[in-house]
């Protein structure tokens, strides 16, 4: 009898056990099944160069902390060196090419990203998602086309750059003005004063952030500076040694840090996943008004790496490891499907050409599953490869410095001059950051590689270098 009783009590004890242990394991699944907030900072003309963690002596401590406390990229591109073409690629994790948009669209445009797309903002709404936009869009300026229109639930912002019109960028004689829009309405006109937008985008994020505490969310915060023409708050002014380009970018590290406060405050920290990088490398025409592309060579508007390589971090406390430092390529086509795969999102409808890099976050060992990545610029000319360590350039014309010219440092631009690239080029990144030495004649094998890749890309997108058209390429939305 004493064994029986002896054997029920210790099946009592293990059955409660298992009980318990499987109660922990579901209360444990559900922690891990909360949908993640997802918060993705979006910078215009910031380069490589320009944060204190990627070499600056500009101070950007809450950037730098964000570094220390995630994963930062060193070889991180973007699709295209220009404004609406990189945010359309980001927006959708699709060539922007692919989707017909090209260059900086502006209050003239007759088209915009096309609502068949989908959004990352469309992609998690059922999902339960509150989304919101405040910034600069700039892929399209129409009703249809509109944040409102794109899956946000709400939009404080300007349609375009804040440099479209003539008298570009410094003058008080703005025409047009420049429109504020609250959701799809025109609620103010910008002009010579814009020394409050990067604050007032700040607070309009961190009061979504309060509002939406207890449901999953997205925010876009997408600063206009700092694009020229810069402006600063009088918080930030005349702080940094490298004069109003330094001013404007200690604020906007200083926006990256309320957001990060407001995390904490609300105990959002562990279930938010924060991505801030830039849209396209420095404008360095504006002389002492632009950024440094540190050791990359070239800027914004080429396909060169100080054009199309761009600082990238990323934080997501108790899940990507602190101070993880990811050297391999990654590209910001592959944003969205990543956010898909963490929040379990379906992936869009049409198809996209970017993939997750979730594994990259964590594991600084883990590659990109892209075979190569394809740099487009100029109205769908493939003027790039990035095939790993590796990158190979096409014969075409890019932007240059002119040389001779005086620093300028009051918001007006100095010259270019087009140079013309005559053969195809190819560099070795890791051991050449600058890209200065062309290895393509003791690396045959690989530049063959490389080119057989750009081969399915012409057939796949076009390549108007080549007078190709694109089998798969997609149609913008247009207005009458």
């Amino acid at each position: 009898m004493r064994i029986s009783a002896i054997k029920i009590s210790l099946t009592i004890i293990l059955i409660c056990f298992l009980r318990f242990a499987c109660l922990a394991i579901a209360d444990f699944q559900l922690k891990e099944s909360e949908k993640p907030n997802v918060i993705l900072i979006f910078i215009d003309d910031l380069g490589y160069g320009d944060l204190a963690t990627y070499g600056s002596d500009i101070l950007t401590p809450n950037l730098d902390q964000m570094a220390k406390e995630g994963v930062k990229f060193t070889n991180f591109y973007v699709a295209q060196a220009v404004c609406s073409a990189s945010r359309a690629a980001l927006l959708t994790g699709t060539y922007s090419n692919r989707l017909g948009i090209h260059g900086a669209l502006d209050h003239t445009a007759k088209h915009g990203l096309n609502p068949d797309e989908t959004t990352i903002a469309e992609m998690l709404k059922p999902l339960g998602y509150q989304t919101g936009m405040f910034g600069k869009w700039h892929l399209g300026h129409h009703p249809e086309f509109l944040p409102t229109s794109q899956g946000f639930d709400e939009y404080y912002g300007i349609p375009y750059s804040n440099d479209m019109w003539p008298n570009h960028p410094q003058s008080k004689n703005y025409y047009p003005p420049l429109p504020l829009y609250q959701n799809d309405k025109v609620v103010d006109t910008l002009f010579s004063d814009q020394s409050m937008l990067t604050t007032t985008f700040t607070e309009k994020a961190v009061d979504f952030i309060g509002r939406n505490k207890e449901n999953p969310f997205f925010l876009y915060l997408a600063h206009p500076m700092p694009h020229v023409p810069l402006f600063v708050s009088d918080k930030f002014k005349g702080k940094s040694p490298k004069g109003l380009y330094g001013d404007v970018v200690m604020e906007i590290d200083w926006s990256v840090g309320e957001v990060m406060k407001a995390l904490r405050e609300k105990g959002l920290e562990e279930n938010t996943l924060v991505i801030f990088l830039s849209d396209n490398g420095p404008w360095l025409s504006y002389s002492g008004h632009s950024g440094s592309a540190g050791p990359l060579k070239e800027g914004k508007g080429t396909s060169w790496d100080g054009g199309v390589k761009v600082p990238a971090i990323m934080k997501w406390k108790g899940q990507i490891p602190a101070g993880l430092v990811q050297e391999n390529t990654a590209m910001s086509i592959d944003i969205l499907p990543t956010i898909a795969q963490i929040t379990g999102a379906e992936l869009p409808k049409l198809p996209i050409d970017g993939k997750s890099i979730f594994s990259m976050l964590s594991d600084a060992k883990a590659t990109s599953k892209q075979e190569a990545y394809f740099i487009y610029y100029n109205r769908n000319e493939l003027q790039a490869v990035v095939m790993g360590d590796w990158k190979l350039y096409f014969p075409h014309k890019y932007r240059s410095i002119a040389p001779g010219q005086a620093f300028r440092n009051d918001g007006n631009p100095i010259d270019y001059y087009m140079i013309e690239m005559k053969e195809m080029e190819l560099y070795h990144i890791p051991t050449d950051p600058s890209e200065s030495k062309n290895v393509i004649s003791q690396n045959p094998a690989i530049a063959s590689k490389m080119n057989e890749l750009a081969e399915i890309a012409r057939n796949d997108m076009g390549d108007a270098l080549q007078n190709r058209e694109g089998k798969n390429n997609r149609e913008p939305g247009k207005v009458n």
